[in-house]
């Protein structure tokens, strides 16, 4: 029988990885160099305030694509790479309520190339016209002797919110709805764990040409699709209705949710697009391990009353369902393909 795969398997420890990131506890610290007043912390953001007699705070979000990478360079495409560095922090900001207001990008780079990075910025600039924002500044440093792949894109992001609409889970309670979004299928998290399923280069099943059944797509470009940026849809939202909490379900999947409140949850409805399904079956990959890594077809996920859901899916779209529901019982239960389990 092949070998299981899992996420530390494949070099990524989410054990090892919260234990280093307690570490940076410490950085807490340097609130008191505030210039304007209290920093707030909300489960998912740091939210500083900007001063002038105003109540506004400022959110500022940082990520990159990962080994997403990886898979451009097997594809030989570049072009939508940008989206997803767009995506992971533009998304990332409006969790807390916070309207982004303006992104910069870091590229580090093997060897720069006027064809590259024009394609880069192909799919930079499509991004920031889906978040609605600006890209203001960044920076492209060649670093041959340091690069282990071709280059790495990350990108910040800038949003405003007043303190009164700041949205932190504090409110939410039991009996409350989780609707979720649509995703375009992996987005930007997962990757190596996808990688080494899937594509023989990283000892998977596949070479990449085969086809999804489905789309009739190459499983590369499948995986490859950018992520979707939810922006204009979450402002809809916000207009609409009043939000209790948001997630963008990205590293960790639904393991996320247990940040934003200590309430119990059950997710029942799942609609994963087949890439899952080919990344499961070729990596042997336990389904309990699937949903604390991949988004399984919801890529992000907002708390409302359950008065407010019809106005709710009403705001958000087609693409957007209840997927679960707050409970008095702990813990974060997922009932998928007639399996019942505990997130842990």
């Amino acid at each position: 029988m092949a070998k299981r795969l899992d996420y530390a398997s494949s070099g990524v420890d989410r054990v090892g990885r919260e234990k280093a990131k307690a570490t940076l506890s410490f950085l807490r610290n340097t609130y008191s160099l505030s210039h304007y007043g209290t920093i707030i912390e909300t489960p998912f953001n740091v939210l500083y305030p900007i001063g002038f007699g105003t109540d506004l705070y400022q959110a500022k979000t940082s990520d990159g694509v990962g080994t997403k990478v990886l898979l451009a360079e097997l594809a030989g495409k570049h072009d939508t790479i940008g989206i997803d560095a767009v995506a992971m922090v533009a998304n990332d900001c409006i969790r807390c309520g916070a309207m982004p207001l303006a992104l910069t990008d870091i590229i580090d780079v093997k060897k720069s190339t006027p064809e590259l990075l024009g394609e880069i910025q192909k799919g930079l600039c499509a991004g920031a016209a889906e978040a609605g924002c600006p890209l203001v500044g960044g920076e492209t440093a060649d670093l041959p002797e340091i690069m282990a792949v071709p280059y790495h894109i990350n990108a910040d992001c800038v949003g405003l919110v007043a303190r009164d609409e700041i949205i932190d889970g504090s409110k939410i309670k039991h009996g409350d709805k989780i609707i979720g979004i649509r995703s375009s299928g992996l987005h930007s998290n997962g990757i190596s764990l996808a990688r080494k399923a899937l594509f023989k280069k990283w000892g998977g099943k596949y070479e990449g040409s085969e086809l999804v059944q489905s789309t009739g797509r190459s499983i590369l470009l499948e995986a490859l699709e950018p992520t979707r940026i939810y922006v204009k849809q979450f402002q809809r939202l916000r207009r609409s209705v009043d939000v209790l909490g948001a997630v963008h379900i990205t590293g960790d999947a639904y393991l996320k949710f247990k940040k934003l409140t200590s309430h119990g949850m059950r997710f029942w409805n799942f609609k994963p697009q087949e890439i899952f399904a080919l990344i499961q079956e070729a990596g042997k990959i336990e389904t309990e391990e699937m949903f604390k890594t991949f988004n399984m077809g919801w890529g992000f996920a907002v708390f409302v009353r359950e008065a407010d859901v019809d106005q709710a899916l009403q705001a958000l779209g087609e693409d957007a369902e209840v997927i679960g529901e707050v409970v008095r019982e702990q813990g974060t239960g997922i009932h998928y393909a007639r399996k019942r389990f505990l997130l842990h």
